[in-house]
């Protein structure tokens, strides 16, 4: 079972996957106080690509695989940080062990898939969030606090893009491994939308696209219109670089973020701007900004000592509203993976 976790304990981590993601993942973690968060195992395909990144992070445990680590009894909650379409057996896995669960983005490949994850969640009585790190940047929640007092009127529009030419990459190209850009990129400004009206339901979705002879999404489109005649407008493209900020425009003025929307380290309300800066890395890392990804995990941390099930900033609720969004657009789109069909 697992400990209930008191704020002189560590948060002991097992990392699941041993990629790119969760090598940033690790090396942001390194950024925090080992008095409040510890990486203490690894589990990866084989022993040897375990044995390799636990090597580099000074991790103790190293497992050739998933089961071990669910079996790991010195484990508060589980980074899952393979590709998404291994996801819901992953999750389901950890959880059916009773491990709390931070599962990258996105949840998985559709709603039903969603739904069967949260249902397992609320079954074993444990901790899960969808890893969407965007929102616990201190510069999101600057964001959040000044639509909550009103800064620029209400919001009537939002815009946010985000695009880069990623179509060299296999994951990007090959529909088995679950590419296509609104599950990949579009994710971010579309929960960044959702994020700014509050969680809502969109009354309407209008989606257009640019599919690749493999039937994946390259260059996508999307038309938000929720209640109060709101509006968001989205663009998305693993096949060109965007502008990738994003705007939200109230009957009283704008806050905007400049560059990288998806990692955000600077906002600007009415032309003033002002930064939030991201740790250095103690190692290369692979994307942008990555120790950003410490935010989340200190969220994380901070709902465990609560005893909470889901965060209140990125919770099942959200998770599910944003499948069900990128479930419609793919549709639209003609986006079809193999899940769609089990």
């Amino acid at each position: 079972m697992h400990r209930s976790l008191s704020s002189n304990m560590a948060t002991r981590w097992g990392i699941c996957g041993g990629g790119k993601i969760s090598h940033d993942f690790t090396v942001a973690m390194k950024s925090l106080p080992p008095e409040h968060h510890q990486v203490v195992a690894v589990a990866a395909r084989n022993l040897e690509r375990a044995q390799e990144f636990g090597k580099k992070h000074s991790i103790p445990a190293m497992y050739g695989s998933y089961d071990e680590l669910a079996r790991d009894p010195n484990i508060d909650v589980v980074y899952v940080g393979v590709i998404h379409p291994y996801h819901l057996k992953t999750c389901l896995l950890f959880m059916d062990a009773k491990k709390n669960v931070l599962c990258e983005k996105p949840l998985a490949m559709n709603a039903k898939e969603v739904k069967e994850i949260l249902a397992s969640a609320k079954r074993n009585d444990v901790f899960l969030m969808e890893a969407v790190w965007s929102r616990f940047f201190p510069a999101s929640v600057e964001i959040r606090r000044l639509l909550a007092q009103g800064e620029v009127g209400e919001v009537k529009m939002v815009r946010a893009d985000f695009g880069q030419p990623l179509m060299h990459l296999p994951r990007s190209m090959n529909k088995e491994l679950g590419a296509g850009t609104t599950l990949d990129l579009g994710i971010y400004p579309l929960q960044f939308a959702i994020m700014v009206y509050g969680g809502e339901k969109p009354e309407s979705i209008k989606a257009t696209g640019v599919c690749t002879e493999t039937g994946v999404d390259e260059t996508v489109a999307v038309t938000l219109k929720f209640s109060k005649g709101r509006m968001a407008v989205i663009t998305s493209s693993s096949g060109l670089e965007l502008d990738n900020d994003a705007v939200i425009m109230g009957t009283k003025g704008k806050i905007r973020i400049p560059g990288h929307m998806w990692c955000p380290t600077s906002v600007l309300v009415n032309g003033k701007e002002s930064q939030y800066p991201v740790p250095e890395p103690y190692l290369p890392l692979n994307f942008l900004n990555s120790t950003g990804l410490r935010y989340e995990a200190e969220a994380v941390r901070q709902c465990l000592l609560k005893g909470l099930k889901e965060s209140s900033v990125m919770s099942h609720a959200d998770s599910l509203l944003l499948a069900e969004v990128e479930d419609e657009v793919r549709m639209q789109v003609g986006v079809v993976y193999s899940q769609d069909s089990n």
